[in-house]
């Protein structure tokens, strides 16, 4: 039998837990992991000012208060957190549990503290670079396994490959060490060295790797055969990102059709999503936020922002999610792009940062949003045009139907000229 699974279910195979973590080595890696849409630009002027541990409790219960977008703050009585707390707050620390407590009441995981690490961390992903030794990793039966290098990174300079096993530390065993531990091992400052032992089939070797700052590259692109190009957008969190898009727009500028592949991609800033929706579109709405207070913003498609009216296809996963979810809901409802692969993860919310005191941060949830036909995705996800799997053997062979599927249909549609209507029937 010829079971089929979904990029995400592939994932959770490899990884063989359902705790599937992916992330770069870097000093801050966990705050990669977070769905973050920012419906304003993120400032980054970061709050110095110093206040007391019970005041900056004080600032975010009052912002959280005033600002969450669903008014009943999960159907209780908010107040009860400053109460709670009255007199209880001396320590940093104790500032950190009692605000964290407050956020999980509201039953929303987009919701977070930040600290000044991870607040100062968020921002540099927003800048679109870190520093680390550019890999990611996941780990596998109790090994941790290099699944991605950055290209250009220390790692890629240093010969590491995907699927080089870590076996240590510098001179510390991490065999059976989760991600966070291995992370905590492998922090230092920039361009301090790093010492790898690693395992390459049944070869050890020795690797010293100075950290440096990277570059994140967010949009990739190439042509395809049958005049198409292919640009992925791996996400929407950094500044540059529609600034690269466009860029690989200009170098595919002979491609006839394109697809742009979102799979894997968690989301990020809300503003990029909208300006790069608005290539494609000279009419028609991108998107309807919802605000705390129900009043509907639509943001419309300008006719002045569409510079591409080529044939598209789009590829989506369960992990195409938020600003990813927002790009693919505008194009296909709109009728300007089909999508290709398996349902979306469904996250119809949207977040603000706010800069907290003692160089902390609150990413908050202010809005929710609609598809411009008014569908509420969240928690439910946007269905493709085209059902296309992932099975095993497509993984292990490196074959890829869903793009496959992607040059098939635009290819068709090429043939059939522009006045051919969007989809053709499955073989």
């Amino acid at each position: 039998m010829n079971t089929k699974f979904n990029r995400k279910q592939i994932i959770v195979f490899i990884l063989l837990v359902l705790n599937c973590i992916v992330l770069f080595l870097t000093t801050y890696s966990n705050v990669q992991l977070d769905r973050i849409d920012n419906i304003k630009v993120v400032s980054k002027d970061i709050n110095n000012k110093k206040s007391a541990p019970k005041d900056l409790f004080i600032e975010c219960y009052t912002t959280t208060k005033h600002s969450y977008y669903s008014k009943d703050l999960n159907n209780q009585d908010f107040a009860r957190w400053k109460k709670r707390y009255h007199n209880q707050i001396k320590t940093e620390e104790d500032a950190y549990v009692a605000i964290n407590s407050m956020l999980q009441s509201l039953n929303d995981p987009y919701s977070k503290f930040l600290s000044k690490e991870e607040f100062l961390a968020q921002n540099k992903f927003i800048d679109s670079k870190f520093e680390g030794i550019g890999v990611n990793v996941a780990s596998v039966s109790g090994k941790i396994y290099i699944i991605n290098v950055i290209k250009n990174a220390p790692a890629y300079n240093n010969g590491i490959k995907p699927g080089d096993i870590i076996l240590r530390i510098n001179d510390n065993d991490i065999n059976g060490q989760s991600i966070y531990q291995v992370t905590r091992l492998i922090r230092a400052d920039k361009n301090q060295s790093i010492k790898l032992e690693l395992l390459r089939g049944s070869n050890k070797f020795i690797k010293n790797i100075k950290r440096e700052e990277i570059k994140i590259k967010t949009v990739d692109y190439k042509k395809l055969d049958n005049d198409i190009g292919y640009i992925r957008i791996s996400s929407f969190i950094g500044a540059n990102t529609p600034k690269d898009f466009i860029v690989a727009l200009n170098r595919l500028n002979e491609a006839k059709a394109l697809v742009i592949d979102l799979r894997g991609n968690s989301g990020g800033l809300f503003q990029n999503a909208i300006a790069i929706s608005n290539l494609f579109l000279d009419k028609g709405t991108i998107v309807q936020v919802i605000a705390r207070n129900g009043k509907k913003n639509t943001y419309p498609a300008k006719i002045e922002g569409c510079i591409c009216k080529k044939p598209l296809a789009l590829l989506v996963d369960e992990d195409s999610a938020s600003a990813s979810e927002i790009m693919s809901s505008a194009l296909k409802d709109n009728n300007r792009a089909v999508l290709i692969g398996t349902k979306t993860y469904g996250k119809g919310l949207v977040q603000r940062t706010y800069a907290m005191p003692n160089s902390s941060g609150l990413n908050l949830t202010i809005a929710k949003y609609l598809t411009p036909n008014g569908a509420d995705i969240n928690k439910k996800g946007i269905k493709p045009d085209y059902t296309i799997g992932f099975s095993m053997s497509d993984y292990i062979n490196k074959t890829d139907p869903q793009l496959d599927y992607a040059k098939k249909y635009l290819t068709e549609v090429l043939k059939k000229g522009e006045n051919y209507a969007i989809g053709f029937n499955q073989k």
